[in-house]
């Protein structure tokens, strides 16, 4: 398996920027990198790209069900 093929593989994560109105799927191991240079380059380093709301709140959710943290 050579990297490119890793990379293939790898999960997509869907970032969104509502500033410059655009949708992204990065690999999750380019995740955090992309989204820091995206919003320093782009948005003098302010926090306007980012996972998809609906994507980070989904995976907080399993998260948390998984670490029985919803469990009462």
């Amino acid at each position: 398996m050579t990297d490119d093929d890793a990379a293939d593989s790898e999960p997509r994560v869907p970032v969104v920027c509502s500033t410059c109105e655009t949708t992204s799927r990065i690999p999750l191991s380019e995740l955090a990198d992309a989204v820091d240079r995206h919003n320093t380059q782009l948005h003098d380093g302010e926090d306007v790209a980012q996972v998809d709301p609906e994507i980070a709140d989904q995976l907080a959710n399993l998260v948390a069900t998984d670490l029985g943290l919803l469990e009462e």
